[in-house]
């Protein structure tokens, strides 16, 4: 029967070998291993933190379901990646965060005159800015791109110009720019067929960048006037309104002269931009500057024509489209 003295009892040898024995016992290494099994109860049946139940029940990779396809599946599934690849992706076409849709128009006799237009225009309808000195749409009916008449337009009948504009003649490039909401915006270029550069103007929403616009007001809200400069010289769309914001003038300045028609409005509030006289000036800029410009239109406040160049004149005579006046 083994006997345990106590601490006290023990002799001076005795009790150094048994503090001894002890030290060495709680200083020395244990090698533990990731991929031993610890036995149950033991304090090294520890969680694992380097490793989950996920890593454990995971899917496998996709090189191991690879390998495990047959030929014909792996064949049927290249074939359909490759299907994939083939199918065109149906793109939105986007242009100052509007949706817009592609166009055409034609023009002129076929062959190497003839003239075709590629644009853009919005699919959802927008009023463009009535101050602009142009705005542009096309007419479905006509197949044309015209310049809008001044006032609303109708969404109905036409739709309103947006994104990138193309003009070709006997396909050659001569013209390109960008509408934005019915009016000519950033850098517009005209070519001759030969690719040579014969103009190039820079706009911001329609008014040229280098105009003179001048306003009613100091906010700058209600234009009075713009006149457009290209290069130090008149050049382009020249509009002015009346302080009620009625058109008063409008025309158009090439090479630095007054070039085609200028039309002027009564300028009434509520005769909407009623035309009052239409005037007639050279057809280019480049040839002699006509001095007096010829009336070829003229109508009362009602928007009646009451003169026509060369067809009939009834400026001396009474109103009577409107009943009670003689």
């Amino acid at each position: 029967m083994l006997r345990i003295l106590p601490i006290t009892a023990m002799r001076p040898f005795h009790l150094y070998l048994l503090l001894a024995s002890l030290a060495v016992g709680a200083c020395s290494k244990k090698t533990v291993s990731f991929n031993s099994r610890p036995e149950a109860g033991s304090q090294l049946a520890i969680a694992d933190t380097l490793t989950t139940a996920r890593d454990t029940t995971a899917a496998p990779s996709l090189e191991a379901k690879r390998t495990a396809m047959t030929k014909e599946q792996e064949r049927a599934a290249k074939e359909k990646e490759k299907a994939a690849q083939r199918k065109p992706r149906k793109k939105k076409n986007i242009f100052l965060g509007e949706r817009i849709k592609k166009g055409y128009a034609k023009s002129g006799p076929k062959g190497k005159n003839q003239v075709v237009e590629i644009f853009y225009y919005l699919r959802t309808f927008q009023q463009p800015n009535p101050y602009a000195p142009a705005r542009y749409v096309f007419d479905p009916k006509r197949r044309r791109i015209v310049k809008a008449a001044p006032g609303e337009i109708d969404g109905n009948q036409v739709r309103v110009l947006h994104g990138p504009y193309k003009k070709l003649q006997g396909g050659k490039v001569i013209e390109t720019g960008y509408y934005a909401v019915g009016t000519r915006h950033l850098r517009w270029e005209r070519f001759t067929r030969d690719n040579i550069l014969v103009s190039k103007t820079h706009y911001e929403m329609g008014f040229p960048r280098d105009a003179n616009i001048t306003y009613y007001d100091a906010a700058q809200k209600q234009v009075k006037e713009v006149i457009p400069y290209v290069n130090g010289k008149l050049e382009g769309d020249y509009v002015r309104y009346n302080e009620n914001g009625q058109l008063e003038w409008v025309g158009q300045f090439e090479n630095g002269k007054r070039v085609g028609t200028w039309n002027r409005y009564w300028g009434f509030r509520n005769t909407r931009n009623r035309l009052r006289y239409e005037y007639e000036y050279g057809e280019s800029g480049y040839d002699p500057e006509v001095a007096e410009p010829v009336l070829v239109k003229e109508y009362n406040r009602n928007g009646v024509a009451i003169f026509e160049k060369d067809k009939f004149d009834n400026r001396d005579k009474p109103d009577t489209s409107r009943p009670g006046l003689r």
